[in-house]
């Protein structure tokens, strides 16, 4: 049914409540899980700031990745890493349609900005351009 299924990471509380459903789902279709980590890129800010932010944010992207390969393969599911910088719900689209995702699941905690100046969550941007299903598990 889900031969590939797309799990946007987060930190945060709701995270393991969305890897607990990512993990019943890839068990039940056997599916292969993609693991993406995205970092968000500020380009309006001090260019040397945002350096060193840039450099956390890929660092702790990285723990965050393979902590939860790390768990998802203690469960025997297979999973692939992938870490992008950019706007989070463009990249998410982006690699599902890249991966060929029969299914993208996340959270709907994560708010942006959007060009027009109103707050927007990712996951509702994701359901309007997602080349594939999206399962919001709140």
């Amino acid at each position: 049914m889900y031969k590939t299924v797309l799990f946007p990471l987060e930190a945060g509380p709701e995270a393991k409540q969305v890897a607990g459903t990512a993990l019943e789902l890839a068990q039940l279709c056997n599916s292969r899980l993609v693991l993406l980590s995205v970092v968000e890129v500020d380009s309006e800010t001090d260019p040397d700031a945002t350096a060193a932010a840039l450099a956390q944010a890929t660092a702790a992207a990285a723990q965050l990745l393979e902590q939860a390969k790390t768990l998802f393969e203690q469960q025997g599911i297979e999973s692939q890493t992938i870490e992008r910088q950019g706007n989070p719900a463009f990249v998410i689209c982006d690699v599902a349609d890249e991966v060929a995702a029969d299914l993208i699941i996340m959270g709907c905690r994560g708010i942006g900005l959007t060009e027009g100046g109103h707050l927007e969550s990712v996951s509702s941007r994701v359901i309007n351009l997602s080349p594939c299903p999206v399962l919001i598990v709140p």
